[in-house]
């Protein structure tokens, strides 16, 4: 992994090394300050020569300006100011570290040029998304990792880069980047485990890696294979028979509220491989099935990013950690499984198997902590990715007020949901001749009826959403924030929303 770009956060320009970094918009105007440093002249008419309009996050790039002690001058775009909104300023930040080389010094002079004061919370959002945007996993190229790139002056450049960021809320922005920074190191850790390939991190490496949360004060309980089946967890536990890695299922409870009120709870799958077991996938692009564990990365990260900034709420997070494999002692179609809860489901399809084991996980979750609110995630269907691409993940949910909180902090963070349909007809769908239900409807509506699935293991009464993440968590697009192939989504959705919702 690379090292962490350094961000801090001053009231004037500190340095005049390196590189100096400042914004317009689509008039190009510049702010006060920007212009007092001397440059109005020097970008005008180089914006001229380059035809640069100040679209949104455009850049220009001046190397070794005239008239200034600064190496190279970075002009960014905010495009129509007033059309800015919450997620454009990690979007900036991400801009900002991508225009810099590796071990550069960099001053950001953040000033709006119509003169509107960029807020703490903004200016931690830059610093947010600048840390997003610098994270690469290079832990096995050992060729390339091991060589630093070269300066200007054809000198090895080490180190991380060095952000300063100069605004007058200085003060306030390292109050909120301390909480921001727990997020960006939440987001990274979950990008960290579903970019490990499978045979580095599987079910027990994995909740290994959870059970060191415990130095941030979370409260671990991993439970083993041998404890699973004395609570009778056959639907998980068929999944990783195929397997000769035992499972896992790890709860983390962070109560920040020194409380004993109900927590809000996370579920996350955690399939370090899927090769569909014996219903098995294609060859082509199998490989990405190391990254079926997304929902149990994301709940991961939130948990760490949780403690580090102490929020002050009472959150449970567990996951089940397996393996899908087409051994021998493989569960095969036809078969009947009894969950904990008691439900019987027939396995029509063995590579319909993540909520399998979603299914224990989430009573599991109810049964020992009695949530008042759950969310599972899950790179559950290939079907949301055909209805909603990677752009957006798919949202179910039984309670409105849950489903609005999650949306309100999709847009915000841009990690974004999109509502969709449960019901009847779709329950119906999963009916099976020999069981209570059967793990798969069929090729239509295959998201939706994987969801009627989980509902069936919820609770009357109990506030639950699931976020299918197929689409979202790993192949993710490449954006401002992300240059990644797994890109950690889950960590801030899920940190925004017990932040509005249950801090008290």
């Amino acid at each position: 992994m690379t090292e962490s770009p350094a961000i801090s956060f001053h009231k004037s320009i500190s340095s005049e090394a390196g590189t100096l970094v400042v914004l317009t918009d689509e008039t190009l105007a510049l702010g006060v300050e920007t212009q007092a440093s001397g440059i109005a002249d020097l970008f005008r008419k180089a914006a001229g020569t380059a035809d640069y309009k100040g679209k949104a996050l455009a850049t220009l790039d001046l190397l070794a300006p005239a008239g200034l002690n600064f190496d190279r001058l970075i002009v960014v775009g905010l495009g129509k100011a007033e059309e800015l909104v919450e997620e454009d300023w990690s979007r900036l930040g991400g801009t900002v570290l991508g225009a810099l080389r590796k071990g550069e010094q960099a001053t950001l002079l953040a000033e709006r040029p119509d003169g509107t004061a960029i807020s703490a919370d903004q200016l931690a959002d830059i610093g947010l998304g600048a840390v997003l945007r610098g994270y690469s996993f290079d832990r096995y190229k050992g060729g390339k990792a091991g060589k630093d790139s070269k300066g200007e002056n054809g000198k090895a450049a080490k180190g991380p880069i060095r952000l300063d960021i100069v605004a007058g809320e200085a003060s306030k922005a390292k109050k909120a980047w301390a909480a921001r920074s727990a997020i960006a190191e939440g987001a990274i850790l979950a990008r960290e485990l579903v970019n490990e390939p499978a045979n580095v991190l599987g079910p027990v490496e994995f909740a290994e890696k959870a059970a060191e949360l415990a130095a941030l004060g979370v409260t671990i309980e991993t439970l083993t294979e041998k404890q699973m089946k004395k609570l009778g967890m056959r639907a998980l536990l068929g999944v990783a028979q195929g397997s000769v890695r035992p499972p896992r299922l790890v709860a983390m409870h962070w109560n920040g509220t020194k409380s004993k009120e109900k927590p809000v709870a996370f579920v996350g799958k955690g399939v370090v491989f899927d090769t569909g077991g014996i219903s098995i996938k294609p060859a082509g692009g199998m490989e990405d099935m190391k990254g079926d564990m997304g929902g149990a990365a994301a709940v991961v990260g939130l948990m760490h990013a949780l403690a580090s900034r102490k929020a002050k709420a009472n959150v449970v997070g567990i996951i089940g950690l397996v393996e899908n494999m087409p051994d021998g002692n493989a569960q095969r179609p036809g078969d009947i499984v009894e969950a904990a809860s008691g439900v019987t489901i027939e396995i029509i399809n063995t590579d319909a198997e993540g909520r399998l084991v979603l299914a224990d996980a989430l009573w599991y979750a109810q049964k020992t902590y009695e949530p008042k609110a759950i969310v599972d995630l899950a790179t559950l269907t290939g079907a949301i990715m055909v209805a909603l691409g990677s752009d957006h993940a798919g949202m179910f949910a039984n309670d409105d007020a849950l489903a609005e909180a999650l949306s309100k902090a999709g847009a915000a963070t841009g990690e974004k949901v999109w509502r969709m349909p449960l019901g009847a007809a779709y329950d119906k769908m999963i009916e099976s001749k020999f069981a209570d239900i059967k793990n798969t409807g069929g090729r239509y509506g295959g998201s939706i009826t994987a969801a009627q699935f989980l509902k069936r293991f919820v609770d009357d009464g109990v506030a639950w959403a699931h976020l299918d993440i197929a689409g979202t968590a790993m192949g993710s697009p490449q954006t401002e924030i992300n240059r990644s192939w797994a890109s950690g989504w889950g960590v801030r959705i899920l940190d925004r929303l017990v932040a509005d919702n249950y801090e008290g």
